[in-house]
C-alpha cells in the first residue's frame, strides 16, 4: 500500500440532479451508470416563506391555474427548502458517493439575517460545499428579478455571502451573473459589481440550444419558443465574462458553467451530444486552467435536457439517451477532466483516511497482481464504515452496513489481455454524508476515519461448474 492524494481536475464535472423539470435520482443508480462519481451535484431549491402558498410545491398549489410558462408561478417551482427533510438527506447521499453539494438556491430577497443565519448554520455540517444565491441574476424570469430591481438583488446576494461566511465559512458562495459583452462591460454591471469581489467563483449558465416554451409548447420549424447557438460564440462569451469578472474583482476566481446543456428538443436526441463534447474538448484542447468546472444539466429530465428521459409512464424509471455514452466516454472518462492521483510514501494499516472533498482528499493505493482476466473479484470491509474504491477504471461505493462489493463489472467493459499488476484506489468520505463535530479545529473542512483492516480480496480465474 501507498499513501494517496486526490487534487482538482484541470476542468471539473459537475452534475445537475432534479429541477422544476425531474426529481432527484439517487446515487447509487447514476454512478453505475456513469461508472464514476462527479465532482459536484448540483441540487436545485427555493424559500419563500413568507407566501401564502409555503411550503407547498408551487405547481401543486397552483395546478387548477391556467400557468402557460414555466416562469409564471408566484415563486420558482423548485422543491422547496428545509420541507420534509429535504435537501438535507439528498445532500448526504450525495457526499456519501464522494461529491461534493451545489445547491442552487433561489430565495426571498426580503428574508431576515436571522432566516438566513438559519440556513447557513443548516449548512455548516456539510464540508466544502458550494451554494448558488439567485443564479441567472441579469434575467427577468425568476421572482427575485419580479419581485426587486437589479440593485436590490445584488445587495441581497452580497448580503447573504457575508452570513454565509460568517457561520458557514466551509460553504463556497458562487454568483451566477450576465455575460461579458462587446464592449468590455457585463450585463448589469452597475448592480452587481461587488458581487464579483465577494464570491469565491463566477458562473454562467450556457445553453447550445435550448427548448425555453416547454412543456407548453412544441419547438417544431416554425413554431415553439426555442434558440439555437454556436461553440464559438458562447466560448468567446465566457472569455469576455472572466476577463471582466478579473477586472472588477481585482483578481482571479475560478469561472464555470453551472448550468449547460444542448437541448434535444431542438436538435433532436441523436445530435444532441456532439456540440456537447465539442464545447468541453475546446478547454482540454487549449489547455485554459482558467475555466474550472462544467455541470451538465441534468441527470433525468421530463424534456430532452438529460443524460435520461423520465419514463412517463413511471417517474421513478429512466429513459438512456444517445448522449450519456458520448458524455460519458469522450468527457466524464477523459483525463482532462477527471481527478488528479499523487501516489506518496509507504502506508500500512490501521490507516487514516481524510476526506477534505472531491478536490482535496488522503486515501490508500494499493497494488493488486493479476494472473489474467478474472471470473470473480470482490472486496470484504467488515468495517462498518463508507468507501470510496476505483479499480481499472471504475469506482464503486461500500455502505457502512455492506460488507463485501462485487467489482467485477471494472472488468465487463475493460477485460484485462494477461497478467498485470493493478492499482486499487480506496478513499473514505463522510459515513453519514455529515462531518462530525469531533473537536477538532477543522471540523468543518475534513472528516476523518481510520481503516482499521487492509480489504480482503477473492479473485478466482477458475468457475466451480459450468451448465450443458
Amino acid at each position: 500500500m501507498k499513501k494517496l492524494h486526490m487534487g482538482p481536475a484541470h476542468c471539473a464535472l459537475d452534475l445537475g440532479d432534479g429541477s422544476e423539470r425531474a426529481e432527484y435520482v439517487n446515487q447509487d443508480y447514476i454512478l453505475h451508470k456513469m461508472g464514476r462519481p462527479h465532482r459536484a451535484v448540483n441540487i436545485m431549491y427555493t424559500y419563500y416563506p413568507h407566501d401564502k402558498e409555503w411550503p407547498a410545491r408551487i405547481s401543486e398549489a397552483w395546478k387548477d391555474k391556467n400557468v402557460t410558462f414555466q416562469w409564471d408561478y408566484p415563486y420558482d417551482d423548485y422543491f422547496p427548502y428545509n420541507v420534509n427533510g429535504q435537501p438535507f438527506e439528498q445532500m448526504k447521499d450525495i457526499r456519501r458517493h464522494g461529491q461534493e453539494v451545489l445547491l442552487t438556491l433561489t430565495l426571498d430577497c426580503g428574508c431576515t439575517d436571522e432566516e438566513l443565519k438559519e440556513i447557513a448554520l443548516q449548512l455548516k455540517p456539510f464540508g466544502r460545499m458550494w451554494i448558488r444565491i439567485n443564479h441567472e441574476c441579469c434575467g427577468t424570469w425568476f421572482q427575485h428579478n419580479k419581485r426587486y430591481t437589479y440593485p436590490e438583488v445584488g445587495a441581497f446576494f452580497n448580503r447573504f455571502a457575508g452570513i454565509i461566511k460568517e457561520y458557514a465559512p466551509n460553504v463556497s458562495v458562487i454568483f451566477c451573473g450576465g455575460w461579458g459583452m462587446p464592449d468590455g462591460h457585463v450585463e448589469q454591471e452597475e448592480a452587481f459589481k461587488d458581487c464579483y469581489k465577494v464570491a469565491d467563483a463566477w458562473s454562467c449558465d450556457g445553453y447550445l440550444a435550448l427548448h425555453y416554451g416547454w412543456p407548453y409548447d412544441i419547438a417544431e420549424v416554425g413554431g415553439g419558443r426555442y434558440k439555437g447557438g454556436c461553440v464559438a460564440d458562447m466560448v468567446q462569451q465566457f472569455e469576455r465574462t472572466y476577463k471582466r469578472a478579473c477586472e472588477l474583482a481585482g483578481e482571479h476566481r475560478p469561472m464555470i458553467t453551472a448550468e449547460f446543456n444542448t437541448d434535444g428538443d431542438v436538435t433532436g436526441p441523436r445530435l444532441q451530444g456532439e456540440s456537447i463534447v465539442r464545447f468541453a474538448h475546446h478547454w482540454r484542447d487549449n489547455k485554459v486552467e482558467w475555466f474550472r468546472a462544467i455541470s451538465l444539466y441534468q441527470f433525468r429530465d421530463r424534456g430532452r435536457l438529460g443524460l435520461e428521459i423520465e419514463d412517463p409512464n413511471n417517474k421513478g424509471v429512466g429513459i438512456e439517451q444517445p448522449m450519456l455514452a458520448e458524455y460519458r466516454d469522450k468527457v466524464l472518462h477523459d483525463d482532462w477532466f477527471m481527478p488528479q492521483m499523487t501516489e506518496g510514501e509507504e502506508a500500512s494499516v490501521p490507516a487514516q483516511l481524510r476526506w477534505g472533498g472531491s478536490e482535496d482528499a488522503d486515501g490508500l493505493a494499493m497494488e493488486i497482481e493479476f494472473e489474467g482476466n478474472p471470473e470473480f473479484c470482490e472486496m470484504t470491509v467488515e468495517q462498518k464504515i463508507g468507501l470510496m474504491v476505483e479499480l481499472n477504471g471504475r469506482w464503486f461505493y461500500k455502505a457502512p452496513g455492506t460488507k463485501t462489493i462485487d467489482l467485477m463489472s471494472a472488468f465487463f467493459d475493460k477485460p484485462l489481455s494477461g497478467p498485470c499488476k493493478m492499482t486499487m484506489k480506496i478513499f473514505a468520505p463522510p459515513a453519514d454524508g455529515v462531518n462530525v463535530d469531533d473537536g477538532s479545529a477543522d471540523w468543518t473542512e475534513n472528516y476523518r476515519t481510520v481503516l482499521e483492516e487492509a480489504p480482503k480480496m477473492r479473485i478466482r480465474y477458475e468457475l466451480p461448474g459450468s451448465v450443458t
